[in-house]
C-alpha cells in the first residue's frame, strides 16, 4: 500500500514538473517573441519650408485672339504684343495703343476712330473697312498693310510708313500725311480732298482716279506717280517732283504747279487745265470738255 502512494506521488510531481516546465516554455517563448518584435517606423514629418519672398504682381495677359465683336472703349493697350490677333466688328475707339505689336493683325470691321497708334506696328495687317477717322498713328509702321475701304478722315498719319499699301477706295479726307512715305502704294480711287501731304514720298505709287481736290502736295515726291484721272482741282504742288508722272486726263483746274519740278510739255498736254490752272513758265495746257475730250489751247506764265 505504502509502495503504490509512492507511485502516484511520483507521478503526480513529474505532471506538476511538465505542467511547469511547459508554462516555462510559453513564457520564454513569449519572451523571445516579444524581443524579436518590431515597432513601425515613425512617420516622416517634413522640415518647415523657408517663407518665400513675395512675388512681384504680374501683368494681364492680353488675349491674342478676340472673339468677334466685343468692346475696349478707351482702354490702355500700349506696348502689348497683338500680333496675329484677330479683331473684327470690335470696338475700340479712343483706345491708346502707342508702340503696340499689331503685326499681322485683322481688324476687319472694327472702330478704332480717335485711337492712338503712335509708333505702333501695323506692318501687314489687314484694316480692310475699318474706322479710323482721327486716329492718331504718328510714325507708325504699317508698311505692306491691307486698306480696302477703310476711313482714315482727319487722321494724323504724319511720318507714317506705308511702303506698298493697299488703300484702294480709303476714305482720307483731311488726312496729314506731312513726311508719310507712300512708295509703290495703291491708292486708287482714294478720297484724299483737303489732305496735307507736305513733303510726303508717292514715288511710284498709284493715284488713279483720286480725289485730291485742294491738297497740300507741296514738296511732295511724285516721281512716277500715276495720276490718270485723279482729280487735282485746286492742289497746291508748289516745289513738287513731277519728274515722270502720269498726268493722263488729270483735272489740274485751279491747281498750283507754278513751282513743280521735272514738269513737261507732254506731261501737261494729257492732262485737263482751265484758266485758273497755274504752271510753270513756258509750258501750255488743254482745256477739256464735260466729256473729257481736250479743245482748247491755254497758255499761263508766272
Amino acid at each position: 500500500m505504502t509502495q503504490v502512494r509512492k507511485i502516484i506521488l511520483q507521478k503526480n510531481h513529474l505532471s506538476a514538473l511538465a505542467v511547469a516546465g511547459g508554462l516555462l516554455a510559453c513564457l520564454f517563448a513569449t519572451s523571445a517573441q516579444a524581443e524579436t518584435f518590431e515597432l513601425p517606423p515613425p512617420p516622416q514629418v517634413a522640415p518647415p519650408r523657408a517663407p518665400q519672398p513675395p512675388q512681384p504682381p504680374q501683368a494681364p495677359r492680353v488675349a491674342r485672339v478676340l472673339s468677334l465683336g466685343g468692346a475696349c472703349r478707351g482702354c490702355e493697350l500700349s506696348g502689348q504684343n497683338l500680333s496675329g490677333s484677330n479683331i473684327t466688328g470690335a470696338n475700340f475707339s479712343n483706345a491708346t495703343l502707342v508702340a503696340t505689336n499689331l503685326r499681322g493683325a485683322s481688324l476687319l470691321g472694327s472702330n478704332f476712330s480717335g485711337a492712338d497708334f503712335t509708333r505702333a506696328d501695323l506692318r501687314s495687317a489687314d484694316i480692310t473697312g475699318a474706322n479710323l477717322s482721327a486716329a492718331k498713328l504718328t510714325d507708325a509702321n504699317m508698311a505692306g498693310i491691307s486698306a480696302l475701304g477703310t476711313v482714315l478722315s482727319n487722321a494724323d498719319l504724319q511720318n507714317a510708313n506705308l511702303q506698298s499699301a493697299e488703300l484702294t477706295g480709303a476714305r482720307m479726307n483731311e488726312t496729314k500725311l506731312n513726311g508719310a512715305d507712300l512708295r509703290s502704294a495703291e491708292l486708287v480711287g482714294v478720297r484724299l480732298s483737303g489732305a496735307s501731304a507736305i513733303g510726303a514720298d508717292f514715288r511710284n505709287a498709284e493715284l488713279r482716279a483720286s480725289n485730291l481736290t485742294g491738297a497740300n502736295l507741296t514738296r511732295a515726291d511724285l516721281r512716277g506717280t500715276e495720276l490718270g484721272h485723279a482729280r487735282l482741282n485746286g492742289a497746291n504742288l508748289s516745289q513738287a517732283e513731277m519728274r515722270g508722272a502720269d498726268l493722263d486726263q488729270a483735272d489740274l483746274r485751279g491747281a498750283n504747279l507754278t513751282t513743280a519740278r521735272g514738269l513737261t510739255q507732254s506731261q501737261i498736254a494729257e492732262a485737263c487745265t482751265d484758266t485758273t490752272t497755274r504752271l510753270p513758265s513756258g509750258l501750255t495746257g488743254r482745256q477739256c470738255a464735260p466729256n473729257g475730250t481736250r479743245r482748247l489751247t491755254i497758255v499761263r506764265r508766272d
